[in-house]
């Protein structure tokens, strides 16, 4: 860590320099003008011109790439990013068909992606995503909603054995990852861009560790939806062999996870310790739901009773991200001055 001295230029104004390899690195020059901004927890950041524009361009040589890898590098890009993604063929002369493939499927996977120019040797892929148009909180709840709604989707159709339910669960993913990878986007933009962070809702960068956390156990519990629906539709008759009781209870079980899920991001947006601590208080009370419901089980074969486990076990993990949700909720909430925690700077008088 590196310190600078503050001077005084004049009655009412401080100074100190700037350090050069920092401005060499920024091409920051005698005149040039940079934007300051004034945090939490008495941050001041420094911004050369460099850093504040959106746009930027990554060229990804796809010869040494197979489909997949591919694939993933166009990801990786457009989750730092960027806002223009070129796809070249390098010395194998034209991109082969694996390639061109790779491509347009990353572009039905991320939200505002779309290709702009093709020819043989070169494809280019602009990202019209405006972080303006979306605010972190918002994307939260969305990515908690599509699960949810998944998630209910995938109980009732094995409730009522009904393909299209599971189906239509599992069609659902697809738009659940979209708004993860957005979300990546927006808070690894956010981290580099400081000025992106209240385009997106944030008054400073502090939070952005815990939404990372939010947002990957909120596409966990998409994909613990996912499960369920997938047991929906390869099981025979598409339902559990369990008696209409114990269906109902998994019902009753699966709108308690709903509840708590929903709690939970609620009380990280809204920086709530209180609902924070009635997530945990209401996971404590379920936290059992899963043993009960199996000690109570009929006599069964064994791979209906694996089957009745396995949609069990996905609920009760789901109910455990919520919690981990919450815990990360409270360090936001207490990070701030509230009714719960007076905060006290660690200077003293002289």
């Amino acid at each position: 860590m590196e310190t600078r001295k503050v001077q005084r230029l004049g009655p009412s104004t401080l100074a100190m320099t700037l350090p050069a390899k920092w401005a060499k690195e920024h091409n920051v020059e005698k005149g040039d003008e940079v934007s300051l901004r004034m945090g939490g927890k008495g941050t001041l950041t420094v911004m050369p011109e460099s850093v504040q524009g959106e746009d930027s361009e990554a060229v990804i040589h796809a010869e040494d790439l197979n489909a997949d890898a591919l694939e993933r590098a166009i990801l990786s890009q457009y989750v730092l990013g960027r806002r223009i993604i070129h796809v070249d063929a390098g010395e194998s002369g034209t991109l082969d068909s694996a390639h061109i493939n790779a491509v347009y499927n990353a572009e039905t996977q991320l939200m505002g992606l779309g290709v702009v120019e093709e020819t043989p040797e070169r494809i280019a892929i602009r990202c019209s995503v405006d972080p303006e148009d979306f605010t972190l909180d918002n994307l939260l709840e969305r990515l908690e909603s599509t699960g949810s709604t998944m998630r209910n989707e995938a109980i009732k159709a094995l409730a009522h054995g009904n393909p299209d339910l599971a189906q239509r669960a599992l069609n659902r993913e697809r738009q659940a990852n979209k708004i993860f990878v957005l979300l990546l986007r927006l808070i690894f933009t956010s981290y580099q861009n400081p000025n992106l962070a209240r385009a997106v809702g944030l008054n400073d960068g502090f939070p952005l560790i815990g939404y990372r956390s939010i947002a990957k156990n909120l596409e966990l519990t998409a994909d613990n939806a996912e499960d369920i629906a997938e047991i929906a539709l390869e099981t025979e008759g598409h339902s559990l062999n369990v008696d209409s009781s114990t269906m109902r209870r998994i019902r009753e079980f699966t709108d308690q996870v709903n509840e708590i899920t929903e709690l939970a991001v609620e009380a990280a947006v809204e920086r709530d310790y209180d609902i924070a601590v009635e997530v945990r208080e209401m996971f404590a009370e379920i936290g059992d739901r899963e043993a009960e419901i199996l000690d109570d089980l009929d006599e069964m074969s064994n791979d209906d009773v694996l089957r009745v486990r396995e949609v069990l076990v996905s609920l009760q993990q789901t109910a455990q991200y919520a919690v981990r949700n919450a815990e990360i909720a409270t360090n936001l909430a207490l990070s701030e001055e509230s009714e719960h925690t007076t905060i006290q700077s660690d200077s003293t008088e002289d």
